[in-house]
Formats: structure tokens, C-alpha cells, sequence
């Protein structure tokens, strides 16, 4: 009697374990990359169910079968897009991430900001975003968007605009900084350099110790002096630049001297900004306004007095007889400036005399 109990117990263990086997082949089954990409088995959730189905999604795309989990995920998102569902977020995401494996980054964004807009608090929010991102760096790196079969569509105001949401989204994280200086850079490559100065500054003011740092303070050096389009034109950018300048020679001098940001230029800028002076004070001479003229020659000669525009401001002074009786000091400082209401200059003047002396040693205007 005890083989035959003994036997009918095996034969239900046997009974059980293909009942557990033949559910096991019916399920969709969840997987995972090992280090090594082999797929790795995680578990098997329950046959018919949402988790099932997000799991099906997630095999078929590490089995490179995008146009498959699309589908599964479209027919999954529009039965439960309107209800709504908590696997709803991840579905927006995997979707996207079908597209992108299709070769249609343009459209995945659809579903990454369906994500990103109503899934604030979902733990896929910080992957949309950075999904985004990368999206955002290929278009600035120059890739066009696919239309009509076709990739010829500008992607410039797209990536500007992603490059901004990801900081918006995520402040002060690391994907906002890539996004930071990549938007800088997007505009210094094009030679925008208003819009590039004021994305390094926007950089070195929210990521004071970011990775990228040295390399804004010497881009912000650069757009700076670019510019400054002549000694008519507003030397702001240059007293901007002298600043900034002094700044990087003092806290980095070893990249300074490497990167040509070092005193030579300085003397450079210092020279521009003196022409630029001395253009000011021969307008206001061709004008009638000698107060005026008089007392932009004297501060250029305080304010650079080693320069070659501050020779001829003398030569000017001297054959004017507005020399002040006591000489510039070992500092460059003049006596007490001429008193008297100084008349601006209303912007570039057709009539001012340009600088022959002075130009082999200015800063090179940006065209």
C-alpha cells in the first residue's frame, strides 16, 4: 500500500510542475541586458495583465523588434490614455523609445512630453528627460529632422527649445548643465556671440563649479571681444572683456598662457579701447565741442597711458595747448580734468576720423 500512496504523490508533483511549466510558456516573460547582452529572465508576471503586457513591450525591443512594441504599446495607451493607468508613464516612455529604434526621433518627442507633462512625479520622469536631451544634442550637433521621407527640416529652434525645458525641468542636476553649456556652445558655433555671452554668463552664474567652467569663462572672454565691432561703435563688450580677463589671468595663468587669453592680449583690448577714445574725442573736435574733446584726451591718456592712441591724444593736447602743467604720473594719472558739460556721442558718425597708428595693434573688429 505505501509504493502505491508513494506513487500517486509523485504523480501529483509531476501534474503540478506541468501546470506551472505550461503558465510559465504562456506568459510574456520580463528580461533584462546582463553586462555581457545576453538576456537575462527576471520573472514572469501574470498573463493578461498591463504588467504583462509593459513586459512584452520591454522583450521586444531588446530583441531589436521596435515596429512590434510599438504597436503593442499604442493599442495599450490608447484604451487607457484618457482613464489613465500607473503603467501609462512607462508606456509613453517605451513607446518613445520604439521610435527612436524606428529612426523617428522627431515623433518619440510626442510621447516623451506626454510623459514629462502629465507624470510629474513618476520615476520614469528623470529617463524622459534625458532621453529629450540627447535628442536636443544631436539636433544642435546638426542633424535635421526627417520629413516627407527625407531629412532636410532645420532642427535649430527644436534643439534650442529642448536645451531650455531640460533646465526648467531639472535645475542644477547634471543633465541641466549639459544642457547649459550645449545651448552656449550651440550659439557660439554659429557666431551668435550676444546670444552666446549671455548663455556663458547664464552658465557660470548657475554652475559656478561646474565641469565646463574654464572653458565658459574663456568663451565669455572671446564673444566679449568678438563683439566689439570698431572704435566707432559701443566698447562696452571690451570693458567686459578687460574684466573678465584679469579675472581668468589671476585664477588660472598656466591656462591662460597655454590658451593666448594672457597679458598680451590685454594689451591688445587696452589699445582698442584707447582708439576707441580717441575716435570719440576727433568726432567731438570735428563737432565744434572742445570741452568735451579736451576731456576725453586727458582720461584716455589716465586710462591708457602706455598705448599708441594715447601718444597722439598728446600731440593733439600739445599743439591745442591743453597740456595740463604738471606731467602724467609714473601711474598713468593726469592732473585734475578740465571741468565742463561733456556732449555724447549719438553712435557711429560718417564724418569721424579713422585711427591709421593705432590699428596694428587693436583688437580685430567681428565682421
Amino acid at each position: 500500500m505505501l509504493p502505491s500512496v508513494m506513487t500517486h504523490a509523485l504523480v501529483g508533483v509531476l501534474w503540478l510542475a506541468t501546470l506551472m511549466a505550461r503558465a510559465e510558456e504562456s506568459q510574456p516573460n520580463e528580461y533584462r541586458l546582463d553586462p555581457s547582452g545576453t538576456l537575462e529572465q527576471l520573472r514572469s508576471p501574470e498573463s493578461g495583465t498591463a504588467e504583462a503586457l509593459i513586459a512584452d513591450a520591454r522583450r521586444l525591443l531588446a530583441e531589436d523588434r521596435p515596429e512590434q512594441a510599438r504597436r503593442v504599446l499604442t493599442g495599450f495607451i490608447e484604451e487607457h490614455e484618457r482613464a489613465g493607468h500607473e503603467y501609462l508613464p512607462e508606456a509613453y516612455l517605451l513607446r518613445g523609445d520604439a521610435l527612436i529604434a524606428m529612426d523617428r526621433e522627431f515623433s518619440a518627442l510626442y510621447d516623451y512630453e506626454a510623459l514629462l507633462k502629465r507624470f510629474r512625479q513618476s520615476e520614469h520622469y528623470v529617463t524622459g528627460v534625458s532621453r529629450e536631451l540627447e535628442i536636443a544634442l544631436r539636433y544642435a550637433a546638426g542633424l535635421k529632422i526627417r520629413s516627407l521621407g527625407f531629412r532636410w527640416a532645420d532642427s535649430s529652434d527644436v534643439a534650442v527649445e529642448l536645451l531650455i525645458r531640460t533646465q526648467e525641468r531639472l535645475p542644477k542636476s547634471d543633465l541641466a548643465e549639459r544642457a547649459s553649456i550645449a545651448l552656449a556652445d550651440f550659439y557660439y558655433d554659429r557666431r551668435d556671440m550676444k546670444l552666446a555671452k549671455v548663455s556663458y554668463d547664464l552658465y557660470l552664474e548657475n554652475f559656478p563649479t561646474g565641469p565646463n567652467r574654464v572653458k565658459a569663462m574663456k568663451r565669455r572672454i572671446q564673444t566679449d571681444i568678438a563683439r566689439f565691432k570698431g572704435p566707432r561703435y559701443d566698447a562696452s563688450g571690451l570693458l567686459d572683456a578687460r574684466v573678465h580677463l584679469e579675472d581668468f589671468i589671476e585664477r588660472y595663468p598656466g591656462e591662460a598662457a597655454e590658451s593666448g587669453l594672457n597679458e598680451a592680449l590685454l594689451v591688445r583690448v587696452d589699445e582698442s579701447l584707447a582708439a576707441q577714445l580717441l575716435d570719440t574725442a576727433q568726432w567731438h573736435l570735428r563737432t565744434g565741442d572742445e570741452p568735451s574733446a579736451r576731456f576725453t584726451l586727458v582720461r584716455l591718456r589716465r586710462d591708457h597711458p602706455r598705448s599708441v592712441a594715447a601718444q597722439r591724444a598728446r600731440d593733439i593736447l600739445e599743439s591745442r595747448g591743453w597740456l595740463a602743467p604738471a606731467p602724467i604720473d609714473a601711474a598713468g594719472r593726469s592732473p585734475a580734468l578740465p571741468a565742463g558739460r561733456v556732449t555724447p556721442r549719438p553712435g557711429r558718425s560718417a564724418s569721424a576720423v579713422s585711427i591709421p597708428h593705432a590699428s596694428a595693434s587693436v583688437v580685430t573688429p567681428q565682421k
